[in-house]
């Protein structure tokens, strides 16, 4: 029979094993483990104003407070909204209407940043725009590899990689990019559907692709789609908008596309398309955290290796 001195000390050390077990797991109301970063530019993301990544978070935390932690942050609206950064504000600038907008994970959000709850891995990014030429970019893809990594409010979407015929070699890039980062996307052919919860990622010419619900926003311009870029002539050239939505130059052989929108509450749909072959591959060689940081799209000029981030800068 076990002495009663040595009975008590082996349940007091079982007692603590099992406490720094659920504490490691994360267990119980209230516990901490919550990763995220926020990232906080102005100008469609020219310029960086800041950055943190949290660790140990609350697991209720939300998008205002992570944002209160880092930042000298004014609200409006009884504190659901933010007026201004590091004393950086929304209103008027140069005659243009500018404010402060923010996406969990490349995705905008649809409601106040108060009532958005952190998630690990979250990628927050606040950016303070001109919305004179559109007042909702629906998707980003400057904080990949969001959304293919975490996904959104906590859960992972299901990836389909829809390729055209003649973009096998592109496809291939495409899909070991994705498969990088933690995504490993189902293969079909472009138009044969799949659920509203499915990150799509279309690669091809844009004559090829086009003809996708969600993409036709883009031939419709900023305001339909988000995207400061659509296809001309044919889809043989691609014409590049400034902040203001005007037109301001074109690419034309070799020019490729990688950019994200939503149809309606649909998961975004991203594409990596281009005038010919050449564009294509341009573009997915571009699917990388480099080169598509702080960036809301990007264009390629594939012959001059030359990446313009999208709406573009004078």
């Amino acid at each position: 029979m076990q002495h009663p001195r040595l009975r008590l000390i082996a349940l007091v050390a079982l007692a603590l094993l099992l406490a720094a077990g659920l504490a490691g797991c994360g267990i119980g109301a209230g516990e901490s483990g919550t990763e995220a970063r926020v990232l906080v530019t102005r100008d469609f993301g020219a310029r960086q104003l800041g950055g943190q990544i949290a660790q140990d978070l609350p697991s209720s935390e939300t998008v205002m407070r992570l944002t209160e932690r880092s930042f000298d942050v004014k609200t409006r609206y009884g504190g659901g909204f933010v007026q201004s950064i590091d004393g950086l504000a929304g209103g008027r600038e140069d005659g243009r209407p500018v404010d402060w907008f923010f996406y969990v994970n490349g995705i905008e959000s649809a409601v106040g940043s108060a009532d958005v709850e952190l998630h690990d891995g979250d990628r927050i990014w606040w950016d303070r725009r001109d919305w004179g030429a559109t007042p909702h970019v629906p998707a980003v893809v400057g904080s990949f590899p969001e959304p293919f990594a975490h996904g959104a409010e906590g859960k992972r979407y299901p990836v389909v990689l829809e390729c055209a015929d003649d973009s096998e070699e592109a496809c291939k890039t495409v899909s070991e990019r994705l498969g990088a980062v933690g995504a490993i996307a189902a293969r079909q052919t472009p138009g044969t559907g799949v659920g509203g919860r499915t990150l799509r990622v279309l690669v091809g010419r844009w004559r090829e692709l086009r003809a996708d619900q969600a993409l036709a926003q883009i031939d419709r311009g900023p305001a339909a789609s988000g995207v400061f870029a659509h296809f001309i002539d044919d889809g043989t050239a691609i014409e590049l908008f400034d902040a203001k939505g005007d037109p301001i130059s074109e690419i034309h052989e070799g020019a490729g596309l990688v950019a994200a929108t939503r149809l309606e509450q649909q998961a975004p749909t991203w594409v990596i398309t281009g005038t010919d072959a050449v564009g294509v591959m341009a573009a997915a060689r571009a699917l990388d955290e480099r080169t598509l940081r702080r960036r809301f799209a990007v264009a390629i000029d594939g012959p001059r290796r030359a990446v313009y981030p999208l709406p573009t800068v004078q």
